[in-house]
């Protein structure tokens, strides 16, 4: 019991559990006989040898035993012979393993085949002849050949009988090997002349239920005069043969001796054995007594054999003595390697010391020859452990990782220690199955795109691509906006993103005055469960498109006033006479202006910078030069295509006020008269048709009113939910520069002979005229210039 202890013990630690369980059947069973009932001596449920898949594993080819997963038994596959499978070996068993997976498992199975008496004692030969000089003494042996039982134990041979017992007596002498050497004893001396032959009948019986017999006929015929017998020089020989050693080997020489001469002298030597296996490789020169071999030794087959020797001279006396013949080892014989269960795919999660698969090893070579050594290649995240003698386990030795390696091609290679050593290999392959382990992965650690402003709605604007290093499932990568706002405005009003390929649409068209970039986070999420993900920033950049014209900030222009510019006659050349201020809320190159003059009253007077807006003196002004000066400028940005804004100066040429308003006091009565008439016109035209409107109005109400009373009875009356067209707030901005200019004019209820109030020296002169007074003008002097004080408030009055 220390053997299947120490084997329990080993399993254990590998992680799978074995047991040992022994049944006793007798041979020549019927197919389907009941063996036992493996389930319930196990201790396992029927329905753990099915989710098990419960097999039978055997080294040899030949089944003669079958697992029946319903039932639990094991039953009679194919008709057991005890002789055919174990010949004269003792104890005879079939043993071989059942094996269960998920989780691994497996037991030894020892069926032990009972003999029954199936086989009567058999001789060789059934007639025997033996010829015996006259002289033969009393005692004299004579050697007979053996009966062969098939059956073994208390079937075997039990005895020999000899019959009739006149003259001869049969001695049977055990041997230390179980068999029995069989003698036939003279006791009475033969008398030729009484009796020239004898027949005699050697009966051989059994010990089995019911008792069989064999018989064989012995034939003796009475010679005259040799009464020496042959003498083997040695009562057993010994030899050694290596396995496999060709055909006509010489394996030893036995000799005998007769002390008769002539022709009681001459000797023939024979092989008594009755087993055909020693007549097949063996045989003996009847001369001479060389044994050679006429057959194959293999040490796996027969070890040793034992050959019975005879030697007979002419007159019939005989010797025996046996030869032991040893088989001696060669390593011939491959390390065979059995697969008795594996997994074809795992995990890549699996735990360390994962079984994959079981292994058993067989060399049927000894010794040194057999001693096996299994190894795996070192690239490889497994290992082979030994459980029991020739058995391994194939288990994780790392961690595995699909990404890394999705299949393995393992070679279990097994090489004996013989001389030379011989070697035999397996390969086994092995799917890595996925698990959601690894997270997309983006290409880049943030974005950043571009989108020209003025975009159509549903444009693409980029792509984001995440990849994830799994498989199938788990590396299908879906695409989500997350929520987050923009200026108060949830991002999904600005862009989308496609799920599938990751595109980012504008949802909206986009106003670069309005909004110049955001920035929005993408996740992308695999299909594994449970799923996993990541982030990523994406910036938006609007660029400016040259959609904005410009906008002159001054000389403001008003419908009611009328603003020119003072210039005094004794101006030097490049006097500067006032300045145009204008902006362009595009930026860039769009927000680039440029001056222009464009139309002028005298262009040989004034010219305008290109870069700056000063309108300048470009000679000496003189008397004749006329007092009213108009001037038309042109700004004009740098966009593709340029856009382009026109502002009309007007230049007063005097050196007093009274002289300049005697050149625009027709041109502002003339204004004002065509105001005040436009102005009735339009508002006649918008009394009259708010008083239809309100007719209109006042008779529908009514109609609905009583149309209403009159179906009160037969309606109920519903809330009405008022509905409310959505506010929309003006986008369009107001520029980069946010100035309020103000003018204060101070004037009287008289002529336009009133006087001005003038403040101190300043560098810039403005005059206002307003036609709907009588003419009364206000000079303001400003502090400062427009240019040097952009913030300074003038007010209009």
């Amino acid at each position: 019991m220390k053997g299947p202890a120490l084997l329990f013990l080993s399993l254990l630690s590998l992680g799978y559990v074995t047991g040992q369980v022994s049944y006793t059947i007798p041979e020549e069973m019927a197919k389907g006989s009941l063996v036992g009932n493996i389930a319930h001596d196990l201790g396992l449920q029927t329905k753990r040898l099915a989710s098990g898949k419960a097999r039978i594993y055997t080294r040899g080819n030949d089944e003669y035993i079958e697992l029946n997963r319903g039932r639990g038994v094991l039953l009679v596959k194919e008709r057991i012979d005890r002789e055919v499978l174990c010949r004269q070996t003792t104890p005879c068993a079939l043993d071989f393993q059942i094996i269960l997976e998920n989780p691994m498992e497996f037991y030894t199975v020892t069926v032990q085949i009972a003999d029954i008496n199936d086989n009567a004692p058999t001789f060789d030969e059934s007639k025997i002849e033996f010829k015996i000089s006259e002289l033969a003494i009393t005692g004299a042996k004579f050697v007979l050949e053996r009966a062969v039982d098939l059956d073994v134990g208390i079937n075997d041979l039990k005895n020999y009988e000899l019959k009739p017992t006149d003259n001869f007596a049969l001695k049977v002498h055990n041997n230390a090997d179980g068999n029995k050497n069989i003698e036939m004893v003279l006791q009475k001396p033969l008398d030729r002349e009484k009796q020239e032959q004898l027949s005699l009948v050697l009966t051989a019986v059994d010990g089995g239920e019911p008792q069989m017999s064999g018989t064989m006929m012995i034939v003796i015929t009475v010679l005259d005069a040799n009464d020496n017998a042959p003498v083997f020089t040695q009562s057993t020989y010994k030899a050694t043969v290596t396995e496999n050693s060709p055909i006509g080997t010489v394996v030893a020489t036995v000799t005998a001796t007769d002390a008769d001469q002539g022709s009681n002298a001459k000797m023939t030597y024979s092989i008594t054995n009755t087993f055909n296996d020693v007549r097949k490789v063996f045989k003996i020169d009847k001369e001479s007594g060389e044994i050679t071999l006429i057959g194959n030794t293999d040490f796996e087959d027969s070890r040793t054999f034992q050959i019975n020797l005879r030697a007979s001279d002419e007159g019939g006396l005989t010797d025996s003595c046996k030869l032991i013949v040893d088989i001696q080892d060669v390593n011939d014989n491959k390390p065979e390697i059995n697969i008795m269960s594996k997994s074809t795919v795992i995990s890549e999660d699996a735990k360390l010391n994962t079984v994959v698969t079981m292994i058993n090893i067989e060399d049927k070579d000894s010794g040194e020859n057999g001693k096996v050594r299994c190894f795996i290649g070192e690239n490889a995240p497994f290992i082979l452990k030994t459980s029991t003698n020739n058995f391994y386990s194939l288990v994780t030795d790392s961690e595995l990782d699909r990404e890394r390696s999705s299949e393995y091609n393992i070679t279990v290679s097994c090489s004996d220690e013989g001389v030379p050593s011989l070697s035999s290999s397996v390969t086994l392959t092995l799917q890595i199955a996925d698990v959601n382990d690894n997270a997309p992965v983006f290409e880049r650690s943030s974005y950043e795109a571009y989108i020209v402003e003025n975009n159509t709605p549903g444009l693409s604007v980029f792509t984001v691509k995440a990849r994830d290093a799994d498989w199938n499932q788990n590396a299908r990568v879906s695409y989500i906006l997350e929520d987050s706002s923009v200026n108060g405005v949830p991002v999904s009003s600005y862009v989308s993103v496609s799920a599938d390929s990751g595109v980012i649409h504008a949802v909206r068209s986009f106003d670069y005055e309005q909004i110049k970039d955001f920035h929005f986070r993408v996740k992308a999420q695999d299909g594994g469960s449970p799923p996993l993900s990541s982030n990523v920033t994406v910036k938006i950049l609007i660029q400016d498109q040259n959609d904005n014209p410009p906008q002159v900030l001054y000389p403001v222009q008003t419908g009611g006033s009328l603003v020119a510019e003072l210039v005094p006659r004794s101006a030097d050349v490049g006097y500067l006479v006032t300045k145009v201020v204008a902006v362009d809320v595009d930026s860039g190159q769009n927000a680039w202006l440029s001056y222009k003059l464009q139309k002028a009253t005298d262009r040989a007077l004034f010219e305008v910078g290109s870069q700056n807006g000063e309108i300048r003196t470009i000679r000496q002004v003189t008397d004749k030069d006329a007092v009213k000066q108009r001037l038309s400028v042109i700004v004009e940005d740098n966009g593709q295509p340029s856009r382009s804004a026109t502002v009309v100066v007007n230049v007063a040429v005097a050196d007093s006020f009274p002289e300049v308003l005697s050149e625009f006091t027709d041109f502002t009565h003339e204004k004002e008269y065509n105001d005040n008439l436009t102005f009735y016109l339009v508002l006649a035209l918008a009394v009259v048709s708010f008083l239809f409107i309100t007719c209109v109005v006042v008779i529908i109400s009514v109609k609905i009113y009583r149309w209403r009373q009159s179906r009160v009875l037969y309606h109920s009356n519903l809330p009405v939910i008022p509905y409310y067209p959505p506010r929309y707030s003006d986008t369009l901005g107001t520029g980069t520069l946010q100035h309020v200019y103000n003018y204060e004019v101070c004037r009287t209820t008289d002529s336009r002979k009133s006087d001005c109030k003038f403040s101190g020296a300043g560098s810039q002169n403005v005059l206002i005229m307003d036609p709907s007074s009588t003419g009364m003008m206000q000079r303001i002097q400003s502090e400062k210039s427009i240019l040097d004080e952009p913030d300074s408030p003038l007010e209009v009055g």
